[in-house]
Protein backbone atom coordinates (compact mmCIF):
# COMPACT_ATOMS: atom_id res chain seq x y z
CA UNK A 1 0.00 0.00 0.00
CA UNK A 2 1.41 3.39 -1.03
CA UNK A 3 2.21 6.08 1.53
CA UNK A 4 -0.12 9.12 1.12
CA UNK A 5 1.53 12.17 -0.37
CA UNK A 6 1.10 14.28 2.78
CA UNK A 7 3.19 11.80 4.76
CA UNK A 8 6.17 12.09 2.40
CA UNK A 9 9.13 14.37 3.05
CA UNK A 10 10.61 16.43 0.21
CA UNK A 11 13.06 13.73 -0.87
CA UNK A 12 10.40 11.03 -0.88
CA UNK A 13 7.97 13.29 -2.74
CA UNK A 14 10.60 14.02 -5.39
CA UNK A 15 11.08 10.30 -5.87
CA UNK A 16 7.35 9.83 -6.45
CA UNK A 17 6.87 12.86 -8.72
CA UNK A 18 10.07 12.43 -10.72
CA UNK A 19 11.83 15.01 -12.91
CA UNK A 20 11.85 17.83 -13.77
CA UNK A 21 12.45 19.34 -10.32
CA UNK A 22 9.86 22.09 -10.70
CA UNK A 23 7.10 19.45 -10.70
CA UNK A 24 7.68 18.93 -6.97
CA UNK A 25 7.09 22.64 -6.36
CA UNK A 26 3.88 22.44 -8.37
CA UNK A 27 2.62 19.44 -6.42
CA UNK A 28 3.50 21.06 -3.08
CA UNK A 29 1.58 24.19 -4.05
CA UNK A 30 -1.52 22.09 -4.70
CA UNK A 31 -1.08 20.10 -1.49
CA UNK A 32 -0.22 22.87 0.98
CA UNK A 33 -1.38 26.20 -0.47
CA UNK A 34 -4.53 25.07 -2.28
CA UNK A 35 -5.15 22.12 0.10
CA UNK A 36 -6.28 19.98 -2.83
CA UNK A 37 -7.08 16.34 -2.08
CA UNK A 38 -7.67 15.10 -5.64
CA UNK A 39 -4.52 14.91 -7.82
CA UNK A 40 -6.71 14.82 -10.92
CA UNK A 41 -7.64 18.46 -10.16
CA UNK A 42 -3.98 19.58 -10.25
CA UNK A 43 -4.47 21.06 -13.68
CA UNK A 44 -0.93 22.26 -14.42
CA UNK A 45 0.47 18.72 -14.10
CA UNK A 46 0.66 16.27 -17.01
CA UNK A 47 -2.27 13.89 -17.22
CA UNK A 48 -0.05 10.85 -16.69
CA UNK A 49 1.42 12.33 -13.49
CA UNK A 50 -2.04 13.23 -12.19
CA UNK A 51 -3.23 9.69 -12.72
CA UNK A 52 -0.10 8.31 -11.08
CA UNK A 53 -0.56 10.51 -8.00
CA UNK A 54 -4.24 9.62 -7.77
CA UNK A 55 -3.29 5.96 -7.35
CA UNK A 56 -1.13 6.95 -4.38
CA UNK A 57 -3.60 9.28 -2.71
CA UNK A 58 -3.12 12.50 -0.77
CA UNK A 59 -4.66 12.11 2.67
CA UNK A 60 -3.53 10.18 5.73
CA UNK A 61 -6.56 11.26 7.77
CA UNK A 62 -10.15 10.16 7.36
CA UNK A 63 -12.78 12.36 8.98
CA UNK A 64 -15.12 10.26 11.11
CA UNK A 65 -17.08 13.05 12.75
CA UNK A 66 -17.53 16.81 12.68
CA UNK A 67 -19.29 18.93 15.27
CA UNK A 68 -20.16 22.63 15.24
CA UNK A 69 -20.59 24.81 18.30
CA UNK A 70 -20.81 28.46 19.30
CA UNK A 71 -23.13 29.25 16.41
CA UNK A 72 -20.75 27.73 13.89
CA UNK A 73 -17.75 29.67 15.17
CA UNK A 74 -16.11 26.56 16.65
CA UNK A 75 -15.64 23.33 14.68
CA UNK A 76 -14.24 20.04 15.97
CA UNK A 77 -13.16 17.15 13.77
CA UNK A 78 -12.54 13.58 14.82
CA UNK A 79 -10.09 11.98 12.40
CA UNK A 80 -8.88 8.42 12.14
CA UNK A 81 -5.49 7.40 10.82
CA UNK A 82 -3.87 3.96 10.94
CA UNK A 83 -6.04 2.91 13.84
CA UNK A 84 -5.57 6.12 15.84
CA UNK A 85 -8.25 8.69 16.67
CA UNK A 86 -7.25 12.36 16.52
CA UNK A 87 -9.20 15.53 17.30
CA UNK A 88 -8.71 19.01 15.84
CA UNK A 89 -10.49 22.26 16.71
CA UNK A 90 -10.99 25.37 14.59
CA UNK A 91 -11.89 28.59 16.41
CA UNK A 92 -13.19 31.49 14.38
CA UNK A 93 -13.20 35.11 15.51
CA UNK A 94 -14.22 38.28 13.68
CA UNK A 95 -10.64 39.14 12.71
CA UNK A 96 -8.73 35.88 13.01
CA UNK A 97 -8.93 32.11 12.80
CA UNK A 98 -6.99 29.64 14.93
CA UNK A 99 -6.66 25.89 14.48
CA UNK A 100 -5.71 23.77 17.49
CA UNK A 101 -3.87 20.64 16.38
CA UNK A 102 -3.04 17.37 18.13
CA UNK A 103 0.55 16.14 18.15
CA UNK A 104 -0.19 12.68 19.59
CA UNK A 105 -3.11 10.29 19.62
CA UNK A 106 -3.91 10.50 23.31
CA UNK A 107 -1.45 11.70 25.96
CA UNK A 108 0.88 10.02 28.42
CA UNK A 109 1.18 12.98 30.83
CA UNK A 110 -1.83 11.81 32.92
CA UNK A 111 -2.93 15.21 34.23
CA UNK A 112 -6.02 14.23 36.26
CA UNK A 113 -8.18 17.21 35.27
CA UNK A 114 -7.69 16.68 31.51
CA UNK A 115 -9.85 14.32 29.45
CA UNK A 116 -6.98 13.54 27.09
CA UNK A 117 -4.73 12.56 29.97
CA UNK A 118 -7.46 10.38 31.43
CA UNK A 119 -7.81 8.57 28.11
CA UNK A 120 -4.18 7.44 27.94
CA UNK A 121 -1.65 7.35 25.11
CA UNK A 122 -2.06 5.54 21.76
CA UNK A 123 0.81 6.64 19.49
CA UNK A 124 2.86 9.49 18.08
CA UNK A 125 1.62 11.39 15.04
CA UNK A 126 3.75 11.93 11.97
CA UNK A 127 4.50 15.47 10.83
CA UNK A 128 2.19 14.96 7.84
CA UNK A 129 -0.69 13.93 10.10
CA UNK A 130 -0.22 17.15 12.08
CA UNK A 131 -0.05 19.27 8.92
CA UNK A 132 -3.13 17.64 7.45
CA UNK A 133 -5.22 18.74 10.44
CA UNK A 134 -4.46 22.32 9.43
CA UNK A 135 -5.28 21.60 5.79
CA UNK A 136 -8.67 20.06 6.67
CA UNK A 137 -9.57 23.21 8.59
CA UNK A 138 -8.30 25.37 5.73
CA UNK A 139 -10.52 23.53 3.24
CA UNK A 140 -13.55 23.92 5.48
CA UNK A 141 -12.96 27.65 5.82
CA UNK A 142 -12.57 28.05 2.08
CA UNK A 143 -15.42 25.83 0.93
CA UNK A 144 -18.03 26.14 3.67
CA UNK A 145 -17.41 29.11 5.93
CA UNK A 146 -16.45 31.15 2.89
CA UNK A 147 -19.92 30.65 1.45
CA UNK A 148 -21.81 32.16 4.39
CA UNK A 149 -24.05 35.11 3.72
CA UNK A 150 -26.91 37.03 5.28
CA UNK A 151 -26.77 37.03 9.05
CA UNK A 152 -24.26 34.18 9.30
CA UNK A 153 -21.09 34.88 11.30
CA UNK A 154 -18.15 36.16 9.31
CA UNK A 155 -14.43 35.69 9.91
CA UNK A 156 -11.33 35.36 7.71
CA UNK A 157 -11.40 32.36 5.39
CA UNK A 158 -7.71 31.52 5.77
CA UNK A 159 -5.90 29.98 8.74
CA UNK A 160 -4.20 32.73 10.69
CA UNK A 161 -2.79 30.89 13.71
CA UNK A 162 -1.81 27.33 14.60
CA UNK A 163 -1.57 26.23 18.22
CA UNK A 164 -0.14 22.88 19.33
CA UNK A 165 -2.61 22.60 22.21
CA UNK A 166 -4.70 19.60 21.17
CA UNK A 167 -4.18 16.00 22.19
CA UNK A 168 -0.73 15.10 23.45
CA UNK A 169 2.47 16.71 24.73
CA UNK A 170 4.15 18.29 21.69
CA UNK A 171 7.70 18.12 23.04
CA UNK A 172 7.29 14.39 23.69
CA UNK A 173 6.90 14.03 19.90
CA UNK A 174 9.74 16.42 19.27
CA UNK A 175 11.02 15.49 15.80
CA UNK A 176 7.57 15.36 14.20
CA UNK A 177 6.47 18.63 15.83
CA UNK A 178 9.59 20.50 14.73
CA UNK A 179 9.14 19.08 11.23
CA UNK A 180 5.51 20.18 11.19
CA UNK A 181 6.44 23.70 12.35
CA UNK A 182 9.03 24.00 9.60
CA UNK A 183 6.56 22.82 6.94
CA UNK A 184 3.85 25.13 8.23
CA UNK A 185 6.23 27.99 7.52
CA UNK A 186 7.83 26.86 4.28
CA UNK A 187 4.91 25.09 2.60
CA UNK A 188 1.75 26.57 4.16
CA UNK A 189 2.99 30.15 4.52
CA UNK A 190 2.18 30.49 8.24
CA UNK A 191 4.77 32.65 10.00
CA UNK A 192 6.51 31.56 13.20
CA UNK A 193 4.90 34.39 15.17
CA UNK A 194 1.52 32.80 14.38
CA UNK A 195 2.52 29.37 15.75
CA UNK A 196 2.33 28.43 19.44
CA UNK A 197 3.76 25.23 20.96
CA UNK A 198 2.34 24.27 24.35
CA UNK A 199 4.21 22.09 26.83
CA UNK A 200 4.00 20.90 30.43
CA UNK A 201 7.73 21.68 30.53
CA UNK A 202 10.48 19.31 29.34
CA UNK A 203 13.68 21.29 29.99
CA UNK A 204 16.09 19.69 27.52
CA UNK A 205 13.53 19.89 24.69
CA UNK A 206 12.78 23.54 25.49
CA UNK A 207 16.47 24.36 25.19
CA UNK A 208 16.94 22.57 21.87
CA UNK A 209 13.70 23.93 20.40
CA UNK A 210 15.20 27.42 20.28
CA UNK A 211 17.87 26.11 17.90
CA UNK A 212 15.86 23.56 15.92
CA UNK A 213 12.73 25.56 15.15
CA UNK A 214 11.92 29.12 14.11
CA UNK A 215 11.00 31.53 16.93
CA UNK A 216 7.52 30.28 17.76
CA UNK A 217 5.59 31.30 20.87
CA UNK A 218 6.05 28.86 23.74
CA UNK A 219 3.20 28.19 26.17
CA UNK A 220 3.98 26.61 29.55
CA UNK A 221 1.08 24.68 31.09
CA UNK A 222 1.87 25.59 34.69
CA UNK A 223 -1.42 25.13 36.63
CA UNK A 224 0.36 25.28 40.01
CA UNK A 225 3.25 27.54 41.10
CA UNK A 226 4.97 25.15 43.53
CA UNK A 227 6.02 21.52 43.37
CA UNK A 228 3.82 20.09 46.13
CA UNK A 229 0.65 21.04 44.29
CA UNK A 230 1.99 20.66 40.77
CA UNK A 231 3.08 17.08 41.51
CA UNK A 232 -0.63 16.32 41.94
CA UNK A 233 -1.95 18.28 38.97
CA UNK A 234 0.87 17.66 36.47
CA UNK A 235 2.48 14.30 37.34
CA UNK A 236 5.60 14.81 35.13
CA UNK A 237 6.52 17.64 37.52
CA UNK A 238 8.05 14.93 39.73
CA UNK A 239 10.66 14.49 37.02
CA UNK A 240 10.81 18.09 35.77
CA UNK A 241 10.06 20.38 38.74
CA UNK A 242 9.12 24.03 38.47
CA UNK A 243 12.63 25.37 39.07
CA UNK A 244 14.12 23.22 36.30
CA UNK A 245 11.50 24.35 33.79
CA UNK A 246 12.00 27.99 34.77
CA UNK A 247 15.73 27.64 34.17
CA UNK A 248 15.10 26.16 30.72
CA UNK A 249 12.69 28.96 29.89
CA UNK A 250 15.32 31.54 30.83
CA UNK A 251 17.67 29.80 28.40
CA UNK A 252 14.91 29.85 25.76
CA UNK A 253 14.61 33.62 26.09
CA UNK A 254 18.39 34.10 26.07
CA UNK A 255 18.63 32.07 22.86
CA UNK A 256 16.25 34.47 21.15
CA UNK A 257 12.98 32.64 21.69
CA UNK A 258 9.78 34.62 21.46
CA UNK A 259 7.65 35.51 24.46
CA UNK A 260 6.39 32.86 26.85
CA UNK A 261 2.77 32.36 27.80
CA UNK A 262 1.87 30.72 31.10
CA UNK A 263 -1.30 28.64 30.85
CA UNK A 264 -3.18 28.30 34.15
CA UNK A 265 -6.41 26.31 34.47
CA UNK A 266 -8.38 27.54 37.49
CA UNK A 267 -9.74 24.64 39.57
CA UNK A 268 -12.23 25.22 42.37
CA UNK A 269 -10.55 25.13 45.78
CA UNK A 270 -7.35 23.61 44.39
CA UNK A 271 -5.21 26.27 42.74
CA UNK A 272 -7.35 29.43 42.76
CA UNK A 273 -6.36 31.00 46.09
CA UNK A 274 -5.01 34.60 46.18
CA UNK A 275 -1.69 33.50 47.72
CA UNK A 276 -1.10 31.24 44.72
CA UNK A 277 -1.83 34.14 42.38
CA UNK A 278 1.06 36.03 44.02
CA UNK A 279 3.42 33.12 43.37
CA UNK A 280 2.27 32.82 39.76
CA UNK A 281 2.79 36.56 39.30
CA UNK A 282 6.34 36.24 40.64
CA UNK A 283 7.10 33.53 38.07
CA UNK A 284 5.53 35.59 35.28
CA UNK A 285 7.53 38.69 36.14
CA UNK A 286 10.74 36.67 36.31
CA UNK A 287 10.14 35.18 32.85
CA UNK A 288 8.55 38.33 31.37
CA UNK A 289 5.66 36.05 30.52
CA UNK A 290 1.98 36.62 29.90
CA UNK A 291 -0.45 34.65 32.10
CA UNK A 292 -3.43 33.14 30.32
CA UNK A 293 -6.04 32.13 32.90
CA UNK A 294 -8.44 29.40 31.80
CA UNK A 295 -11.57 28.38 33.70
CA UNK A 296 -11.34 24.60 33.98
CA UNK A 297 -13.54 22.96 31.39
CA UNK A 298 -15.74 20.11 32.64
CA UNK A 299 -14.77 16.55 31.80
CA UNK A 300 -16.29 13.25 32.82
CA UNK A 301 -14.64 10.96 35.33
CA UNK A 302 -13.05 13.61 37.55
CA UNK A 303 -14.03 15.42 40.73
CA UNK A 304 -12.29 18.62 39.67
CA UNK A 305 -14.60 21.57 39.01
CA UNK A 306 -14.07 25.04 37.54
CA UNK A 307 -13.57 27.91 39.92
CA UNK A 308 -16.61 30.16 40.53
CA UNK A 309 -16.70 33.34 38.46
CA UNK A 310 -16.06 35.56 41.47
CA UNK A 311 -12.94 33.67 42.45
CA UNK A 312 -11.71 33.68 38.84
CA UNK A 313 -12.06 37.46 38.67
CA UNK A 314 -10.30 37.82 42.03
CA UNK A 315 -7.42 35.62 40.87
CA UNK A 316 -6.92 37.59 37.66
CA UNK A 317 -7.10 40.87 39.60
CA UNK A 318 -4.51 39.61 42.10
CA UNK A 319 -2.18 38.71 39.23
CA UNK A 320 -2.48 42.17 37.72
CA UNK A 321 -2.09 43.96 41.05
CA UNK A 322 1.10 41.95 41.61
CA UNK A 323 2.52 43.22 38.34
CA UNK A 324 1.74 40.32 36.00
CA UNK A 325 0.35 40.74 32.51
CA UNK A 326 -2.74 38.52 32.75
CA UNK A 327 -5.90 37.84 30.77
CA UNK A 328 -8.85 35.49 31.07
CA UNK A 329 -9.25 33.22 28.07
CA UNK A 330 -12.64 33.19 26.38
CA UNK A 331 -14.22 29.76 26.79
CA UNK A 332 -14.90 28.28 23.34
CA UNK A 333 -16.26 24.90 22.29
CA UNK A 334 -17.25 23.51 25.69
CA UNK A 335 -20.68 22.51 24.38
CA UNK A 336 -19.11 20.12 21.86
CA UNK A 337 -16.25 18.89 24.07
CA UNK A 338 -13.82 21.01 22.08
CA UNK A 339 -12.48 23.28 24.81
CA UNK A 340 -9.06 23.10 26.44
CA UNK A 341 -8.63 19.78 28.24
CA UNK A 342 -11.73 18.16 26.75
CA UNK A 343 -10.32 16.37 23.70
CA UNK A 344 -10.54 12.62 24.01
CA UNK A 345 -11.65 11.23 20.60
CA UNK A 346 -14.89 9.68 21.83
CA UNK A 347 -16.28 8.41 18.53
CA UNK A 348 -20.01 7.80 18.22
CA UNK A 349 -21.29 10.55 20.51
CA UNK A 350 -24.36 12.47 19.40
CA UNK A 351 -23.08 15.18 17.10
CA UNK A 352 -24.05 17.89 14.68
CA UNK A 353 -22.57 17.72 11.20
CA UNK A 354 -22.57 20.15 8.38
Amino acid sequence: MSTPLLLLDDTELAGVVGPPAFRVRQVKRWLYEVAETDPRAMTDLPTTLREHLSTIGVSALETAEKRLGDGGMTVKWLHTSAGAEIETVLMRYPRRTTVCVSSQAGCAMRCPFCATGQGGFARQLAAGEIIEQVLVAARWLRDEAGGEDGDAPRSPTRIGNVVFMGMGEPLANYTAVVGAVQRLRSDCGIGARHITVSTIGIPDRIRTLANDAPPVTLAWSLHAPHDDLRDRLVPPNRRWPVADVRSALHDWRSAGGRRITIEYALIDGINDMPELALRVASIARDLEAHVNCIPLNPTGGTAYRPSPHGRIRAFVSALREAGANATLRQNRGAGIDAACGQLRARHGLEHRTR
